[in-house]
C-alpha cells in the first residue's frame, strides 16, 4: 500500500490510500488520520486495504493538494548509519574520527514535516543552507529492549525525506556537546508512505535498495544506492529502543545516502560534494543554497514509490 495525507481535515490532515500510478487517492473510512491508523495498525488495515483497492480500481479521487505523509510526528530520529559519508567528512576537514561501535542518532525537530511542494522558509542565506536527501522508517509501538531481530516487525511504512540543515551553525551547536536545535530546522517529506511490502525485492536487510536522486535548479546532483548502510533500520530502532519504548508514529532517518562510488554517483548534500572537492582540489568550489534555488528527490530509476520532492529555498523573515 501507499498512503499520504491530504492538507484537510485539521493540523494532522486528512489519510488517503494513493493508487500505484500516484492519480488518484481515496479515504480511509473510519481512521481519518495516519496517526490514529499506526496507533491501532491491526484494526485499521481491512480499512486501508479497502481504500487501496478503491484507489486502484478507478473509485479513487485526483488530488494534488498532498502534506507531508505525518503532518507532525511523536518523535523524528535521524541516524548517520552510511560510513562513506562520515569518513570523507572527517577526511576533508581534518576531523577526529568517532570512536564508537554504535549507531550515530539524534532527536530532532518533530511538531512539523514541510510538505512535498511547499517553498521551504529559512532565515538567512548565511547559515549555510543544505539539503540531505535521505530514506526514512515509520514504526508502529515499539517496547523497550526490542531487539534488531524483533524490530523489523514493527516497521509500517518506508519515507523520503530531505533533512535541511544550516552547515554555519552546525559545528558551533556540536561543540556544545548538547546537540542540535538551531542548525536542523524543519524536515520535507515526500508525498507517499509505502508499506514494506510494496517495495518488493527493493525492501531487503532493514534497507531500501533503491537509488536516491538529487537535482539543484534542475541539474543532476547525485543518485547513491540506500543499500550501503552500515546499520539497518532494524538497528537503528533496537539502538533507539534501548532503554525507552517508541510511540507508534516515531521516525527513524538513515541519514545522508553516500556511496563509496561518490565520482560516479555523486551525493546527496553539498556538504559532502565539498568535503570531496577539498580532498581533491585543496578548494571548496561548491557553494550553499540561496534564496530561490529549487531542490528536487525522487527514488528509484522509473516512477518513485514515494512519489518526488520538488521545493524552492525562501526567506522565512519578513
Amino acid at each position: 500500500m501507499r498512503l499520504a495525507t491530504l492538507k484537510r481535515g485539521g493540523r494532522d490532515g486528512t489519510l488517503v490510500a494513493v493508487s500505484a500510478d500516484g492519480a488518484r487517492v481515496a479515504e480511509v473510512p473510519g481512521w481519518p488520520t495516519l496517526q490514529m491508523a499506526l496507533d491501532d495498525w491491526e484494526a485499521a488495515l481491512p480499512a486501508l486495504r479497502g481504500a487501496a483497492i478503491a484507489a486502484e480500481t478507478g473509485q479513487g479521487v485526483a488530488a494534488t493538494d498532498f502534506a507531508a505523509p505525518l503532518p507532525r510526528a511523536w518523535q523524528w530520529l535521524d541516524g548517520s548509519a552510511f560510513p562513506t559519508h562520515g569518513e570523507l567528512m572527517q577526511q576533508a576537514f581534518n576531523l577526529p574520527p568517532i570512536e564508537t561501535d554504535r549507531p550515530l542518532m539524534y532527536q530532532g525537530l518533530s511538531h512539523r514535516f514541510i510538505p512535498p511542494t511547499d517553498d521551504v522558509p529559512l532565515p538567512s542565506e548565511a547559515d549555510g543552507i543544505d539539503f540531505e536527501g535521505e530514506f526514512g522508517i515509520v514504526t508502529g509501538d515499539v517496547p523497550m529492549g526490542c531487539t534488531a531481530e524483533a524490530a523489523l516487525a514493527h516497521i509500517r511504512l518506508i519515507v523520503m525525506i530531505n533533512d535541511w540543515s544550516l552547515r554555519a551553525i552546525a559545528p558551533v551547536e556540536m561543540k556544545t556537546g548538547f546537540g542540535w536545535v538551531r542548525a536542523k530546522p524543519a524536515c520535507s517529506v515526500a508525498p507517499f508512505a509505502v508499506t514494506p511490502e510494496q517495495l518488493g525485492d527493493a525492501w531487503r536487510n532493514g534497507r531500501v535498495h533503491l537509488p536516491l536522486t538529487v537535482e539543484v535548479n534542475g541539474q543532476w546532483f547525485g543518485s547513491p544506492v540506500g543499500d550501503a548502510m552500515e546499520f539497518g533500520f532494524h538497528e537503528l530502532i533496537a539502538h533507539a529502543a534501548h532503554s525507552r519504548s517508541l510511540p507508534a508514529g516515531t521516525i527513524i532517518g538513515s541519514g545522508t545516502v553516500s556511496n563509496a562510488g561518490h565520482a560516479d554517483v555523486g551525493s546527496t548534500c553539498i556538504s559532502e560534494r565539498r568535503a570531496i572537492e577539498m580532498i581533491e582540489h585543496g578548494a571548496l568550489r561548491t557553494p550553499f543554497l540561496s534564496f530561490g534555488d529549487r531542490v528536487a528527490m525522487r527514488a528509484g530509476s522509473g516512477a518513485s514509490p514515494f512519489g518526488e520532492l520538488d521545493q524552492r529555498v525562501a526567506s522565512g523573515i519578513g
